[in-house]
């Protein structure tokens, strides 16, 4: 019987039976077949004149798709290398973000030359320089707010609105001037001033920078009771100090009521009055802009009546009704004090006469040549 690869007639007479054809251990496969770049005609192909045995196949060539897509990973990696190349060749290094700097404050208690004069909360203000000063928050009054070279209106206001919150919560917020809490104040601070906040709260020190006069009012509620009205009056002004920063400085005088803090009913007219004056300096850029947030540069404080030689630097000690100041000098300095330095400073408190006239309207921009608090 004739093996599955010998011709129909059997295998050839000279091949050994049984053994193996040297070429049956080549396989053309379909996909051989097809790759050929010969192809055999048919007989009736070749019985044409002049015909030709065989004819050659068209050479197999890249489909139109693959060839833009093996285009398109050319471009990629070209791209993608050009990146590279260009990020470490680049001349300009990244921009640096503003370095915040510390708090730099001053304190200057004012003595007052004879007795603290008592009276009702209404007949003292009605005496007072601030008669007419508005009420509470009424008292801090925004500008008109007009695009800078590099600010548009908007985030002037904002800058503006910003610091009118910080005013209002670390200087009538009852929770924060009777000691109560301190987070109104702190949430509106630049994280990179937080480390120096808490410590001037945890740990004040008249030192320039850790005491917590400088950041808001504070009354040490064993010794002081509140009286709700509080009047307040000032100015905002603002200017561009540098392409992504504005500069906003606040002037404003507070006059609160205040009372012994005792149990029990108190004397009608044993209220006296106490001024604080607050000059404050702020720098916003774009990022405290669009978090709601400031960095507080300056703080100048005047205060007063109180004793020059109180000790203010975690809260403020006024001089009640019927009171004298111990002595109008400042508490003593000692240079050989190898110590933290004391900022020990001192005035005389002056109380003008009653005004006659409205205060000024509060002022819009500045250049930048405007004038910072004196710190």
């Amino acid at each position: 019987m004739a093996d599955h690869g010998d011709p129909p007639e059997g295998p050839p007479e000279n091949s050994a039976s049984g053994g193996e054809d040297e070429y049956r251990s080549l396989v053309f496969d379909e996909s051989f077949v097809r790759a050929a770049r010969l192809q055999e005609f048919s007989a009736q192909e070749r019985m044409g004149e002049h015909a030709r045995a065989v004819r050659s196949l068209p050479g197999r060539t890249l489909r139109t798709g693959s060839r833009a897509a093996l285009a398109l990973v050319v471009l990629i990696a070209l791209a993608f290398g050009t990146a590279v190349f260009m990020g470490f060749r680049h001349p300009y290094q990244a921009p640096v973000g503003r370095r915040v700097e510390p708090l730099r404050m001053a304190f200057v208690p004012l003595a007052p030359r004879g007795a603290v004069p008592p009276g009702t909360p209404a007949g003292l203000f009605a005496s007072s320089p601030a008669a007419q000063y508005p009420k509470g928050a009424e008292g801090i009054n925004v500008p008109v707010a007009r695009r800078t070279d590099n600010f548009s209106e908007s985030q002037v206001l904002t800058a503006l609105t910003t610091v009118k919150n910080y005013l209002v919560a670390s200087s009538l917020d009852p929770d924060v001037l009777g000691g109560n809490t301190v987070r109104p104040v702190e949430s509106l601070l630049d994280p990179d001033q937080m480390a120096q906040f808490e410590r001037s709260m945890n740990e004040p020190y008249d030192d320039g920078q850790h005491a917590a006069s400088g950041w808001l009012v504070r009354f040490d509620p064993a010794q002081v009771a509140l009286a709700p009205e509080i009047r307040v009056r000032g100015t905002l002004r603002y200017a561009e100090v540098g392409a992504d920063t504005l500069e906003v400085v606040s002037d404003h005088t507070f006059t609160y009521a205040l009372r012994p803090a005792v149990s029990g009913p108190q004397q009608a007219d044993g209220a006296s009055l106490f001024t604080v004056r607050r000059e404050l300096r702020f720098l916003l850029d774009r990022e405290d802009l669009r978090l709601g947030r400031l960095e507080v540069r300056t703080s100048y404080v005047q205060a007063g009546p109180q004793s020059c030689t109180a000790d203010t630097s975690g809260a403020l000690r006024p001089l009640l009704a019927g009171r004298r100041a111990v002595s109008r000098g400042p508490a003593g300095t000692d240079p050989y004090e190898t110590g933290r330095p004391a900022a020990a400073l001192c005035g005389t408190l002056e109380v003008s006469s009653l005004p006659d006239r409205a205060p000024a309207a509060p002022q819009g921009p500045r250049g930048s040549g405007t004038p910072v608090p004196r710190p």
